[in-house]
């Protein structure tokens, strides 16, 4: 259980919310400037392409997504918040025809993990970037290391137990293992390439049935419980809700997390 009372509770459980322990740690990482144009891989809402474009107020944030809601929600967002140096796009990283050598930055909030060819989508990003351009993203480390990911597949085990067989779907731990984000980024064209451990707590909801709720919109468990019949599926919600409970402190329901912070520039 984790009490951080000290701080106010994150309030409504979304994707921002979880994550709001490693914005800082990625704001800091990145230390956009003035001028800076910056580059938002897997933007989501937008929430980090917005903190960037007011750190480079005479310079701008693009944010890209795979996801058109998302993109659209980031839109609204910026016009709500005034932001005016910042643009979204409906996009895929990894063939998206950017501008060359138009960006000082990219950055991203464990927006990196699912191309179907990092290799190339990594070169890609970097024929955006400048000579010399910097990329800051934050990855998870191994799922092992991840409380939140041992968790749930523990809560799960027997319908993960039926699903064994079943294809695997992205993994956002593809970018855990140093030496292999070492050799993709080496390929793509990056150089200087460091890691900084990220210790920090993820955020999951106000209270036992917020962070149910959170978690059953995840695909994984989504398509976990649906290859259950009713009582099993019954007995994996409950283990759910148990260990939500062992997790829940002051602040609500909290897991622990690790993840890196990888940097590198572009050749």
């Amino acid at each position: 259980m984790r009490d951080s009372s000290s701080e106010p509770a994150p309030g409504p459980t979304d994707y921002d919310a979880e994550l709001r322990r490693h914005d800082r740690i990625l704001r800091r990482a990145a230390g956009v400037g003035l001028h800076d144009r910056v580059l938002d891989i897997g933007c989501g809402s937008g929430r980090t392409t917005r903190q960037a474009a007011r750190a480079a107020r005479a310079g701008s944030a693009l944010g890209v997504d795979v996801s058109a809601p998302a993109v659209e929600r980031a839109r609204e967002l910026a016009r709500a918040e005034d932001v005016r140096n910042v643009a979204f796009e409906h996009a895929d990283a990894q063939v998206h025809r950017f501008p060359p050598e138009r960006f000082d930055l990219a950055i991203s909030r464990f927006g990196t993990m699912f191309f179907d060819d990092p290799v190339a989508a990594f070169a890609n990003v970097g024929r955006a970037l400048r000579p010399a351009g910097r990329l800051v993203m934050m990855v998870w480390q191994p799922a092992e290391r991840n409380e939140w990911d041992v968790a749930i597949h523990r809560a799960l085990a027997e319908a993960q137990q039926e699903a064994a067989a079943a294809p695997a779907g992205p993994d956002p731990f593809s970018l855990g293992d140093r030496s292999t984000v070492e050799q993709i980024l080496g390929a793509a064209g990056f150089a200087d390439i460091a890691f900084t451990d990220v210790h920090e707590p993820v955020y999951y909801g106000s209270d036992v049935a917020a962070a149910l709720d959170w978690v059953r919109g995840f695909t994984c468990t989504s398509e976990a419980l649906g290859k259950l019949g009713p009582a099993a599926s019954e007995r994996a919600v409950a283990r759910l809700r148990e260990t939500f409970s062992a997790h829940l402190g002051k602040d609500g329901v909290w897991f622990d997390s690790r993840a890196w912070t990888v940097t590198a520039r572009r050749l």
